[in-house]
């Protein structure tokens, strides 16, 4: 199992574990764990997951997730 640490930072509103999580999905991600509060109007998101199946590799991962993250105006990080 590889897994990896995913950090989700920015202002709430809706569809942000919605956009992360159809991401994660098309691209065989199993999510093992997933943290969310919100903090005065800023969504904060931790989630552990298993990459062995992805069809990408991590640094394509990390990319698009950044990119995801600009589409739904949040800070995308994935870390090892």
């Amino acid at each position: 199992m590889k897994k990896c640490i995913i950090t989700v930072v920015g202002k709430d509103k809706v569809g942000i574990i919605a956009g992360v999580c159809q991401y994660l999905s098309d691209i065989s991600v199993n999510i093992l764990n997933i943290s969310q509060t919100i903090v005065e109007g800023y969504f904060n998101m931790m989630m552990i997951v298993d990459t062995n199946a992805a069809s990408k590799e991590f640094e394509i991962l990390s990319k698009e997730l950044k990119e995801v993250g600009e589409q739904i105006g949040v800070k995308i990080k994935m870390h090892i």
